[in-house]
């Protein structure tokens, strides 16, 4: 059974840093993606960095290029991703999902991850 689980979120004055940890587990094989989302109130989830898992394969969205680092690492049968977000801003306010699992869609669209995580909570006060 496959489990996505998100940890790192918190609370962080605006030029500050987080770092969020996904970590993937019960996959049989490797090469897959992991990715992260996010979705404040009233908004539609957007796609913020992805990876591509045993590739050097990354994508950022515009508003976060500059400033979010995506890696990776694997221990055994689990998958992590790390983002690394940088000078934060009041409208990276969101909660931060981990998707895993893609079907060959692209990057930023939900609908191309098949595995979800339950999502962590940052704000950045201004």
């Amino acid at each position: 059974q496959v489990h996505v689980r998100e940890s790192g979120g918190g609370s962080v004055q605006a030029g500050g840093s987080l770092r969020l940890t996904c970590t993937a587990s019960g996959y049989n094989s490797g090469g897959f993606c992991m990715a992260w989302f996010r979705q404040a109130p009233g908004k539609q989830r957007e796609g913020v960095a992805f990876i591509l898992i045993g590739t050097s394969l990354t994508h950022f969205s515009d508003s976060t290029k500059t400033r979010f680092a995506i890696s990776q690492e694997n221990a055994g049968a689990d998958y992590t991703a790390h983002l690394q977000m940088n000078r934060l801003e009041p409208d990276d306010s969101a909660m931060y999902y981990c998707a895993t699992d893609c079907n060959g869609g692209p990057w930023d669209s939900p609908d191309t991850y098949v595995n979800w995580g339950q999502g962590t909570q940052v704000t950045v006060s201004s």
